[in-house]
Parts: C-alpha cells; structure tokens; sequence
C-alpha cells in the first residue's frame, strides 16, 4: 500500500469525539483507581520514611534504610520495563495481563513510591520546630503528625499530587501498549499502527490541554494553602 493510500483512511475530524470521548473516560477510569491507591499507600509511607529518620517521632535506623531501599529499587525502573517485569504478579491479581486491570497493577507499583519520596521530601523541609511543638505541648504522635506536619506541609503535598496525577496520565498513555484503553490505546492502534494523522493530532492536542488544566489549577490550588505573608 502507498504512503498516499494510507493517509487517505484517516478518522473525519467530526467523527474524532466518537472515539475520543471513550477513550478520554477509560483514561480518567484507570488514573482515577490509581491514585486513591497512590495517595494513600504513598502518603502512610512517605510518613513513615520521614518519622522514621533521625528527625521523626520514632526514629529507628534499619527501618528507615529499608523502606528507603524499597523505594529506591522502586523508582529505578523506567515504567515500561516495570510493566513487563511484573507481568506475573499483575496475572495472578488481576487474572489478565490486558486491559484496564492489568494496567493499573504497574501503575501503582510505579506511582507508590514515587509518590512516597514526594511526601517525605515536603515533610523534611518543614522547620525542625514543627515537631519539636507538637511534642512539647503533649500531643498524641497521630495528632502530631495529623496537626503539624501534614497540615504545615499540606502546600508541597498538594504539590506533590499534581505532578504525581500528570505521571499518571503519562503512565496510562504507555500502558496502552498492553491494550489498556484510554488516550495511549487509541493513539497506538489508530494513530500509529493504522497510520490516522487526525487520530493521532487529536490525543497529542487532548494531552496537552489535559496537562495544563491539571498543572494551572493544582497551582491555583497551592497557592490558595500557602500560609499569607501579610501581617
């Protein structure tokens, strides 16, 4: 088949929101399962990491090497090499090694410690005081934690979030590879293996106006929880 041929087969511009759409929502679906896991398994162990080195509430050396080992070994694998690697433990959750369910396993081995770095770094940056305070007005170590240094450093996780979601939506584009669904499926099987240009114009133009929606409100949103600078 000519080169010409095969351009000739490219999706009408006004039918591209009939696969869109769809595809849009599957994206939405798989990043949205992703991060209530990320969030909350990243979050209890980026608390962790950080309470658990020598400015923590319960500092214990070997746990602290440990976990941080385990995150490390975690973040060392470009994601897509983490998704083939794991393709057994992902069957033997999920039954499938295709699909939405078979994507959000590595995106959550991904995400997690990644994720978990990230809130460990905002905790540390926060004044040694934070703690110190909490400690000396008697309060509780989830009290501590819950009042003071989560909440001190509420900005940076916010922070945090967002550039977590946006590797996420990163994640589900190359999870399309495994027939995942989503914006990466359909850029993959229509816009490069069927060689449609509109297809493949509309996701690039659909990620881009994503991106920027989630890093122009998760800005507005950070800067709404920064502490005023006035007196």
């Amino acid at each position: 088949m000519k080169p010409a041929d095969v351009m000739s087969h490219d999706t009408p511009w006004r039918d591209i929101h009939t696969l869109m759409l769809p595809a849009y929502g599957e994206t939405w679906l798989m990043v949205g399962i992703v991060m209530l896991f990320v969030v909350t398994f990243g979050g209890l162990l980026g608390i962790v990491l950080f309470n658990t080195s020598k400015r923590g509430l319960f500092p214990h050396v070997a746990m602290n090497r440990s976990l941080s080992w385990i995150v490390n070994m975690g973040r060392s694998l470009p994601f897509l090499v983490l998704m083939a690697a794991i393709i057994p433990f992902t069957f033997w959750l999920t039954g499938t090694t295709i699909g939405i369910p078979a994507a959000v396993i590595p995106m959550i081995v991904a995400g997690t410690p990644f994720f978990a770095r990230l809130v460990e770094t905002a905790l540390r940056e926060l004044p040694a005081d934070v703690t110190a305070v909490g400690l000396v007005s008697g309060g509780s170590t989830w009290q501590i934690i819950r009042r003071a240094q989560v909440s001190e450093a509420l900005p940076a996780i916010v922070a945090a979030i967002v550039l977590n979601l946006i590797s996420m939506i990163e994640y589900s584009a190359i999870a399309g590879t495994i027939g995942a669904g989503g914006i990466g499926y359909l850029a993959v099987v229509y816009g490069y293996q069927r060689f449609d240009n509109h297809i493949m114009i509309a996701t690039i133009l659909v990620l881009i106006a994503t991106i920027q929606l989630i890093q122009f409100t998760g800005d507005r949103l950070v800067a709404a929880l920064q502490p005023s600078q006035g007196s």
